[in-house]
């Protein structure tokens, strides 16, 4: 039973979501403000949280940074419907995937699947294959770690997934449909900026190589490809 935690001030939704998310399957736990919330996800108790942009005692932006020193459970975050900023925002602190509110609960049932289907994907993968090397980046698939040109990179579980995706096809064109589904686990809606969002982190965390080129360029209209400097990728 997955075990879900919902980190909300508005105790009517949290009821309902509740009751449905129990009678859906999943084990749930909620709290009520900021403090109590960063709490409770530091514990590394839960699979998933769903988190609140608005708090009792501080944002849900705030408890995203500091949980996100700490942890990389993944996070879904509740945004006000219309406020696109509110949704890059999250993305860029950390956030794996966002719900606009008000929401129907199967839609939140159904993020919650996608993102525990792809954690769970990525780690019967990382169980058979160990790391992935290409030029001076390595991933290691078992500790969901990564080192560029020597330095160690804290990355969210999206981008990491973004990012083992990337080099596994290192040279060749990925979709922002593709990378939807690695990082997501769901396609990407219209004026969805979720992909782009996640991968200019990328591109920010892993900065330039040593002759001062992207690692990660776009191609306009389609996707991203990782650029290979010296030798192919090394399983």
């Amino acid at each position: 039973m997955s075990r879900v935690l919902i980190i909300d001030d508005d105790q009517g939704l949290v009821s309902l979501l509740q009751r449905y998310l129990r009678n859906d399957g999943f084990e749930v736990t909620a709290v009520y403000d900021h403090r109590t919330g960063l709490e409770a996800a530091l514990r590394n108790e839960h699979d998933v949280i769903i988190l609140d942009v608005m708090l009792p005692g501080g944002s849900g932006f705030e408890l995203l940074k500091s949980l996100r020193l700490q942890s990389r459970v993944p996070v879904i975050l509740l945004t006000a419907r219309g406020e696109a900023v509110d949704r890059i925002l999250g993305l860029e602190i950390g956030a794996d995937d966002y719900v606009p509110k008000p929401f129907d609960p199967r839609e939140l049932a159904a993020r919650i699947r996608a993102v525990l289907r792809r954690s769970q994907e990525n780690h019967n993968e990382s169980a058979t294959e160990e790391t992935l090397v290409v030029d001076d980046l390595t991933l290691s698939l078992l500790a969901r770690s990564v080192h560029c040109a020597g330095q160690a990179v804290e990355l969210t579980g999206a981008e990491f997934n973004m990012l083992v995706l990337l080099v596994r096809r290192a040279g060749a064109v990925v979709t922002r449909e593709e990378l939807a589904q690695a990082a997501l686990g769901r396609p990407l809606s219209a004026f969805d900026r979720s992909v782009d969002v996640h991968v200019s982190r990328l591109r920010k965390k892993l900065g330039y190589t040593a002759t001062g080129e992207e690692r990660i360029r776009p191609v306009r209209g389609i996707g991203y490809f990782y650029a290979v400097m010296a030798k192919s990728v090394q399983p």
